[in-house]
């Protein structure tokens, strides 16, 4: 089955209990938005290092030094990136701060950004959110997951390798849809299991996580 993130984490209660519930990746936003935290509360929601989960920060166009930096102090697993890096930036921010790169499209429509290639091709990785101006990701809106099977399938063939994140609007009601149409690897989830921005609901979390399981096992 996909791997699930809970991204948007702001109370160190939550991510555990995201933790518990069988994510993969606890995401911290360090972008700007309702969900921003310094750098001494992602330590404090993030946690150590450990077996078992990935943690990742979330990063908008600050400068690459800067990015670099805060993930080390954070001694990240992953860094996801938001923003208009080129894919020689965004690999440079990989090398230098020892972390899996997530660059992130922000897709309008049904035709993926022509960066999406060549992002795709250096990373191996993509993440796909929704585009809403002046918002960098949790907004709740969803991608056109149906009239954008075609892209992506066309992006995978070019890029065989490419594990596709899928942002954007997921909820427990409609991740199974999303997984049928698009099939990504991980399920990239902040507003849709909230009770208020920030503030994780931990029955919308486990329901998340239940229902990306049940959709799993149907396709098989």
């Amino acid at each position: 089955m996909p791997l699930v993130k809970i991204c948007g984490l702001t109370r160190p209660d939550d991510a555990a209990h995201a933790e518990r519930s069988g994510a993969a990746y606890l995401g911290a936003i360090l972008a700007g938005g309702p969900r921003l935290l310094s750098l001494a509360q992602a330590r404090q929601v993030l946690g150590p290092r450990r077996r078992g989960v990935q943690r990742v920060a979330v990063f908008g166009d600050q400068p690459a030094a800067e990015v670099i930096v805060t993930a080390r102090a954070l001694d990240l697993d992953v860094v996801q990136l938001h923003g208009t890096r080129t894919a020689a930036e965004a690999a440079h921010i990989g090398t230098a701060s020892g972390c899996v790169v997530w660059p992130v499209v922000r897709v309008a429509g049904t035709t993926l950004p022509v960066e999406a290639a060549a992002l795709g091709a250096v990373h191996r990785t993509l993440v796909l959110d929704a585009h809403v101006v002046g918002q960098l990701g949790g907004t709740g809106v969803a991608l056109d997951w149906a009239g954008l099977v075609a892209s992506v399938r066309d992006l995978r063939t070019a890029v065989p390798d490419l594990t596709v994140i899928l942002a954007g609007g997921l909820r427990p009601e409609n991740v199974g849809e999303a997984m049928t149409l698009l099939s990504p690897a991980v399920l990239d989830v902040s507003s849709g299991v909230e009770s208020a921005p920030g503030v994780k609901d931990p029955a919308q979390v486990q329901l998340f996580v239940q229902a990306a399981r049940d959709a799993a096992e149907k396709s098989r």
